[in-house]
């Protein structure tokens, strides 16, 4: 069973009941979740022996946190105990016209004041053969800065693969404080995943001519894009999501895998159209399909392939959490997606 690592925050999640608005509703529905945390809960349903990492308080709160990925199959031996507060983001789900909000609570959270020295990074990496991060994370400041710089060292000595997901935050900090921080970064990633906005926020790479809100994709110029960003950092792989976004409720869904090997030309994976039921975390779910994939079938079509697949069954779950089987993913990448009853 193959070990992999995840760092970041998880943050306690209050939805709105059904579609209803924030200034409606005098009840929320009450989840956690989090890039690293999504990542690494889809990971331990794919089989894989994952870690998540991050800091929470030794509060009944703090530990609800814990239990939300515990349950799931998450180990969670490496969580550092401390601090006062989880982190807290409220969502109101859009449809149609009108878009999803998210409003975040999450200062002085107990991850933000968490030191590299309170976790033995080389023990987290110890038979480790993955590590995930998002740019969620180093958006968060200083302190989360140097922690993640030291596991990306250590995780490098132990000759981990290291794969992370920019997802820019505008809510978080700017693009030049994102570029000044991320770029840097990047000297530690093999594996980049992104979305356009992604990528020329967070690294100053514009994406063609895309227009994501009027559903139309340049996909010439992702796949520039992609070789671009290969070549400037030496990465291994880069995968691109592709939103087409026709509204809140209806998105068409694929993606674009460049690498070394499989895929030396940037190639399109299938194209799913989805019908929402919850968005928040597709991106994560990708990320997980994406690193089952490359670490467990027989090439990086295929991986693509599972990853966008995986992310699309994620669309229809509501919560943060991708909680689908590896054979249900197969099974849709086979052209199982009719939506029938099985009996």
């Amino acid at each position: 069973m193959k070990k992999t690592v995840t760092f970041g925050e998880i943050m306690l999640r209050l939805a709105t009941p059904g579609f209803s608005r924030f200034v409606q509703s005098d009840t929320f529905d009450a989840t956690y979740g989090g890039g690293e945390a999504n990542v690494a809960v889809a990971l331990a349903g794919y089989g894989f022996d994952s870690h998540f990492v991050t800091r929470l308080p030794a509060h009944e709160i703090g530990q609800a946190a814990v239990n939300a990925v515990r349950k799931y199959g998450v180990k969670t031996d490496y969580i550092v105990r401390g601090g006062d507060r989880v982190g807290i983001y409220f969502l109101e789900s859009g449809a149609s016209q009108r878009a999803s909000k998210v409003i975040y609570d999450r200062a002085a959270s107990a991850v933000t004041e968490m030191r590299p020295n309170m976790v033995d990074w080389d023990a987290v990496f110890d038979g480790a053969d993955w590590f995930h991060w998002t740019g969620i994370t180093p958006a968060l400041g200083k302190n989360a800065q140097d922690c993640l710089m030291a596991a990306c060292i250590a995780a490098r000595k132990a000759d981990v693969t290291i794969s992370c997901d920019l997802n820019f935050r505008k809510k978080l900090w700017t693009e030049k404080q994102a570029q000044d921080v991320m770029n840097p970064l990047m000297e530690h990633v093999d594996v980049c995943v992104a979305n356009e906005e992604d990528i020329q926020k967070s690294l100053g790479f514009q994406a063609g001519e895309t227009n994501v809100e009027s559903a139309e994709l340049d996909e010439e110029g992702y796949s520039e894009l992609a070789k671009s960003i290969k070549k400037e950092y030496d990465f291994s792989t880069v995968a691109i999501t592709l939103r087409e976004s026709f509204s809140a409720s209806r998105n068409g869904w694929s993606a674009m895998l460049h690498d070394s090997g499989d895929c030396i030309e940037p190639v399109r994976s299938t194209r799913y159209d989805i019908q929402i039921v919850d968005r928040v975390g597709g991106g994560d779910s990708f990320a997980s399909g994406l690193i089952c994939g490359l670490l467990t079938l027989e090439n990086s079509r295929d991986a693509l392939e599972f990853a966008v697949a995986a992310s699309c069954l994620k669309h229809t779950i509501t919560g943060d959490f991708n909680l689908v089987s590896r054979d249900e993913v197969l099974k849709l990448m086979e052209g199982g997606g009719s939506g029938r009853v099985e009996r």
